[in-house]
Parts: structure tokens; C-alpha cells; sequence
């Protein structure tokens, strides 16, 4: 079983004028990079080797409301499902001290070794942390269908 410390993980971004697409909000891609970058974060800290880790799909990245320059936001990270090579990641995207997200998605990342074929990682999730994570934890499983992969 994994240490419960490592499940969740938090990362903040001041968003900036460079961050700013052509309407004057924050650009998708710049979202989806420190997604990944907040995904990356929580995967490498669960397996302990994040020379080992890579992102091998993004889920579902839809904005709720559009963060502007000078927005303070918070990316929360929890682990949404384990496999024997993957990590699937539950990201949320909070301004300030609202409660209700302006961006949630999921990311798979994948352990590899130097030659870059996955291995198997060795981790597993608590029942416990499952059934308090439940939602999240159906829904990776939901994605992971092949009937509902998009590669």
C-alpha cells in the first residue's frame, strides 16, 4: 500500500500576461502544460522515480470560466487509479478561495525504464482510499474502457 501523504498534491501559478491568448484569458495550452505539470508532480511523487515517469493521454480539459491575467490558481492533484505500469491523476483548478473548480480533468502517465517499455510499478491503493475517492476512481475506470479511449 502507498504512504496516504502521497496522494494529493498541490502546485500554484501566477497567471501572466505571457500566459494570455488573443481574447486577453488564459490559453488552453498553457492550462494543459501545468495540468500535466501538476499530474507529473503527484504520479513522480506516488512511485518515488520521476526519471521513470511519462503523460501518455489528457482527459477532458473544459473550462467553467475564464481565468485572467493576474489570476492566483490553485491545481489540487489526487491519485484517481492505479495500474500495474499507470497512474491515472484527478487535477482541479481553483481561483483564489472559490470552491467550485474552473478547469477538472484527468491524466494518465505511464512508468517506463531507459529503453522506454513500461514496467510494472509495483503500487496499489488502499479500499479505504477507494471508497473515499469513489467518483474519481469510477471515473478512471470509466476512461480506461477501450471504448472510451480516443488513442
Amino acid at each position: 500500500m502507498v504512504n496516504d501523504a502521497l496522494l494529493e498534491s498541490t502546485i500554484m501559478h501566477l497567471v501572466r500576461p505571457e500566459d494570455l491568448q488573443h481574447h486577453g484569458t488564459l490559453f488552453a495550452g498553457q492550462m494543459a502544460k501545468w495540468l500535466v505539470e501538476a499530474g507529473f508532480i503527484a504520479a513522480s511523487r506516488l512511485c518515488g522515480k520521476p526519471e521513470d515517469v511519462v503523460c501518455v493521454q489528457l482527459y477532458q480539459m473544459t473550462f467553467e470560466q475564464p481565468v485572467n491575467n493576474g489570476d492566483i490558481i490553485e491545481i489540487k492533484s489526487r491519485i484517481a487509479h492505479v495500474g500495474s505500469a499507470s497512474i491515472t491523476i484527478y487535477s482541479q483548478v481553483f481561483r483564489g478561495l472559490d470552491a467550485v473548480p474552473l478547469v477538472s480533468n484527468m491524466a494518465t502517465f505511464v512508468t517506463v525504464d531507459k529503453g522506454n517499455k513500461p514496467y510494472n510499478h509495483g503500487l496499489k491503493l488502499s479500499e479505504e482510499y477507494i471508497a473515499k475517492n469513489r467518483d474519481i476512481y469510477m471515473k478512471a475506470l470509466k476512461i480506461r474502457e477501450p471504448n472510451n479511449r480516443t488513442t
